[in-house]
């Protein structure tokens, strides 16, 4: 199952012109671990998750691409 994670920092971060390099340094992780991200190759640290969020003022839920944000897990 392929996470839409990386597709959405992208749109996110493009959306706020913001660059990689900027992206890195404010999360204190490399451009390339961006780059990563985003082509799907790998995903964020779960300590990013909520960092990532803040930044660009989205839940987690968006973040992952879940859109039905009422369905409850269990």
């Amino acid at each position: 199952m392929e996470l839409p994670i990386g597709h959405n920092i992208r749109r996110l971060r493009l959306e706020r012109n913001m660059t990689q390099r900027e992206l890195a340094w404010y999360l204190r992780v490399s451009i390339q671990a961006v780059s990563k991200w985003e082509r799907g190759c790998t995903y964020p640290d779960l300590v990013l998750l909520l960092p990532i969020a803040r930044l660009f003022s989205v839940t987690l839920d968006e973040l992952f691409g879940r859109e039905d944000t009422s369905e409850k897990v269990g």
